[in-house]
C-alpha cells in the first residue's frame, strides 16, 4: 500500500468513524472505486487507533472524570454508589458483547462479511434503525417529553443496550456510531448524550480490536518499513480528521437530527446496489469466496 492510499484511507476512517455513515463500509467502497485492493480488516482496525486517540483528546474531560470516579469508587469499596464509577463500569460491561462476538466471528468478519453485497444490506438495515430512532424521538418531542440530557442521566440499561447494538458494527455498513446513537435515542437519551456515550463506549472496543489485530497481523501490517510507514501515516491522518469530526458532530447534534445522514446512507446503499447489479464494481474485490 502506498503512502497516498494510506493517508486517503486514514482521512476516510477519521471522517466516517464518528459520523453515522459507517467507516468500514467506506473503507471498502473507496478502494473499490479507486481500483485499489481491499485494505483488509487488520489495516482498518489498526488505523482505528488514530480515531481512538481522537476520542481521548476530544472527550478528555469525560474520560478523566470517569477514571477518577472509578478509582474513588473502588477505594471506597462501593463503586456502584459513585455516579462516574457506575458509568465507567457500565461502559466496561457494554463492551463485553462486541469483544465476545468479535473474537468468535473473527474469520467471518475478515472475509465474507466484507463482501460489498453485505455492505449494501448492512447500510440499508442500519439506516432503517436510525430512521426509527428519529421517528420515536419526534413522537416523544410532540408529547413534550425531551430526551434525557447529560451523562448523569444515563442508566445502566442504556449502556447494556448500546453495547449489544455495538455488535452490529462488526458488519461493514452498519456504522458503530449510527447503531449505538440510535439505540440510546430509542432508550430515551437525547442525541448529543447518546453520541457522547457512544464515543466513550468505543474506547475499550476499538483499543481491543486495534491491539489484537496489530499483534496477530503484525507481519502483514508492519512487514516492511514501507508497510509500517503506511500504517503510521494512515493512523495519524485518522486521528487528526477524527478529532475534527467528533467536535463537529457533537455540536450539530445539539440542534439537528440524524435525517441528513439517513438520506445519505439510503442514497449510498441504492447507488452501490445499482453499481453492483450493473457490474461497475466487482462484488468480491479480493475477499475470499
Amino acid at each position: 500500500m502506498s503512502i497516498l492510499e494510506a493517508v486517503v484511507l486514514g482521512i476516510v476512517q477519521g471522517l466516517t468513524e464518528f459520523l453515522p455513515i459507517s467507516s468500514t463500509a467506506h473503507l471498502r467502497i473507496v478502494p473499490a472505486l479507486c481500483g485499489w485492493a481491499d485494505p483488509g480488516a487488520a489495516f482498518s482496525a489498526v488505523i482505528q487507533c488514530g480515531t481512538l486517540a481522537a476520542v481521548f483528546v476530544a472527550l478528555r474531560h469525560d474520560v478523566g472524570r470517569l477514571l477518577a470516579g472509578l478509582v474513588a469508587g473502588l477505594r471506597s469499596g462501593r463503586p456502584l454508589e459513585h455516579p462516574d464509577a457506575r458509568l465507567a463500569l457500565m461502559i466496561a460491561v457494554g463492551t463485553v458483547p462486541i469483544v465476545v462476538v468479535g473474537f468468535a466471528a473473527r474469520h467471518l468478519i475478515r472475509g465474507q462479511a466484507r463482501r460489498l453485497e453485505v455492505v449494501v444490506a448492512a447500510l440499508l438495515g442500519a439506516t432503517a434503525l436510525m430512521a426509527l430512532a428519529e421517528l420515536v424521538a419526534a413522537r416523544r418531542a410532540r408529547r413534550g417529553a425531551a430526551g434525557r440530557d447529560g451523562l448523569e442521566g444515563v442508566r445502566f440499561l442504556d449502556g447494556v443496550a448500546m453495547g449489544c447494538a455495538q455488535v452490529l458494527a462488526l458488519v461493514p455498513g452498519a456504522s458503530r456510531s449510527g447503531v449505538t446513537i440510535s439505540s440510546g435515542m430509542l432508550g430515551g437519551l437525547d442525541r448529543r448524550t447518546a453520541a457522547r456515550l457512544s464515543f466513550l463506549l468505543s474506547l475499550p472496543a476499538v483499543a481491543a480490536a486495534g491491539i489484537l489485530e496489530a499483534w496477530q497481523q503484525r507481519r502483514e501490517i508492519f512487514g516492511t518499513p514501507a508497510d509500517a510507514l503506511a500504517a503510521v501515516a494512515g493512523t495519524l491522518a485518522a486521528a487528526v480528521v477524527g478529532y475534527m469530526a467528533i467536535r463537529w458532530l457533537l455540536r450539530i447534534l445539539t440542534s439537528h437530527t440524524l435525517w441528513p445522514f439517513i438520506v445519505y446512507r439510503l442514497a449510498l446503499g441504492i447507488v452501490l446496489a445499482w453499481w453492483l447489479a450493473g457490474g461497475a464494481v466487482p462484488a468480491p474485490l479480493g475477499v475470499p469466496a
